[in-house]
């Protein structure tokens, strides 16, 4: 294509960002008119949207699923029994309300969406927070960021990471052996700051009133159905693709989705139309708007003309690639949905590691999986900048988004600087790990 359409697509997409970003207009109808431009420009075509779509397919069938039984569970009653005994754990201490509030979030955003949970654990954690008189920003904060961070501990905890998982062909149980481990130290190592970035609450220390009898579970039947369905899917993720007929993660949780919704529906636990109409649709279409947005720079060529820069500047030093897209990526998920920014970088990388002769240049067709162990971390280091680079700022991950209108709707308005202040240091220390992290595998594996 001609340089004209490649500024048009780089406006377009400007265009898109700078009105979310400074709240022109809805983040969703944004992305559809950035879309809409596209198309009737010519530079989008139905080749360009089946080829987006066939991207985004998997992890938003994974969002979709995983809304759908996160937001099963929460009709349970479970989170407000857990409430209770999370409040009688911290013993009126802000520094035990903060570490237990870690280990609360951390495993639960494992494996269902970042965003679902933070809305699920929203009510257990302000609750906490005005029972030891204490803000209750930071601890918001703190969970959509911890959120985030779990996303690293398995394949499916956060969609970009899978996406770029899925991308190379790599395993639920690979993953486990090579980044998951990385992902529990994303999460420890926002600890230590905690003291310096949360005084009052780390120092606080209030007398409980005698703790009240535990909510009742109205209907054991219907949790229990909820609860198998939720191990079944952990079950899948973790050995589905072992099955003689492998079941990859988007299918296991398009498969937990409608047995929960046929629980919903048998039980009349409610219309199904509620349940449905509960889900976050605006967030499935602006991730799909934005991949077709991403697939227009792949249409321009302007993803390609940055893998052969890529190469003109590194050459073969696929160590210094792999900190740069770390660092790169980290910056731009800081500012925009890391879907797409993922989405984008893997084509550039892919034809990056071709034009340095990593692999094949077969490597730039859907589904080669034959990557070489050395090559590896080059994509694991885009999961980290991806992953973690959203912590840093507001806009950096729905999450954020989430928690921040949480506090909204309690009465506290969070500015941008303010999340930043708790976002950006956690997040550098969280890159700063990563690249470390990135160099050891390096050294294994090269």
């Amino acid at each position: 294509m001609s340089d004209l359409q490649i500024y048009l697509t780089l406006a377009v997409f400007a265009g898109v960002v700078l009105a979310i970003a400074f709240d022109l207009i809805d983040m969703a109808v944004a992305a559809m008119l950035g879309v809409g431009v596209l198309l009737a420009l010519g530079i989008l075509g139905d080749s360009a949207l089946v080829a987006a779509m066939r991207t985004a397919s998997g992890p938003l069938a994974l969002l979709f699923g995983g809304m759908v039984v996160a937001h099963v569970l929460g009709k349970t009653g479970l989170f407000e029994r857990l409430g209770a005994l999370f409040l009688r754990a911290t013993a009126g201490s802000g520094k035990r309300f903060l570490l237990l509030l870690i280990l609360l979030v951390a495993p639960v955003c494992a494996f269902l969406p970042n965003a679902t949970t933070v809305i699920l654990l929203a009510p257990v954690i302000v609750r906490v927070a005005r029972a030891l008189k204490v803000d209750i920003v930071p601890p918001l904060i703190l969970t959509a960021i911890v959120s985030n961070s779990a996303g690293m501990l398995t394949l499916v905890g956060d969609p970009a990471t899978f996406l770029v998982g899925s991308s190379i062909g790599m395993s639920f149980a690979t993953y486990l052996q090579k980044v998951s481990l990385a992902g529990l130290l994303a999460v420890l190592v926002i600890i230590p700051p905690l003291p310096w970035l949360m005084p009052q609450i780390w120092q606080a220390q209030v007398q409980l009133p005698e703790a009240a009898p535990l909510p009742p579970i109205a209907r054991p039947g219907f949790v229990a159905l909820a609860l198998g369905i939720l191990a079944l899917m952990v079950g899948l993720f973790l050995f589905g693709e072992l099955l003689p007929h492998p079941i990859v993660p988007p299918a296991v949780a398009i498969i937990a989705a409608s047995l929960a919704l046929l629980v919903v529906y048998s039980i009349h636990i409610e219309p199904v139309d509620t349940l449905l109409q509960a889900i976050d649709w605006k967030t499935l279409i602006f991730l799909g708007t934005i991949f077709c947005l991403v697939q227009a720079f792949s249409e321009t060529g302007l993803l390609q003309g940055l893998s052969l820069k890529l190469h003109a500047w590194f050459g073969a030093q696929l160590f210094l690639v792999a900190l740069c897209l770390l660092g790169g990526i980290g910056l731009l998920s800081s500012l925009l949905a890391n879907i797409p920014v993922v989405a984008a970088s893997l084509v550039m990388t892919t034809g990056y590691l071709v034009a340095a002769e990593a692999v094949p240049e077969i490597a730039l067709a859907a589904g080669f999986t034959d990557w070489p162990a050395n090559t590896l971390p080059v994509f694991i280091a885009m999961m980290f900048g991806a992953t973690l680079g959203g912590n840093a700022t507001l806009i950096g991950a729905s999450a954020n988004i989430v928690a921040v209108g949480i506090c909204a709707s309690e009465g506290e308005k969070v500015s941008f600087a303010r999340f930043s202040r708790y976002g950006v240091p956690i997040t550098l220390v969280q890159l700063l790990m990563s690249a470390l992290y990135v160099g050891l595998l390096f050294r294994l594996m090269g």
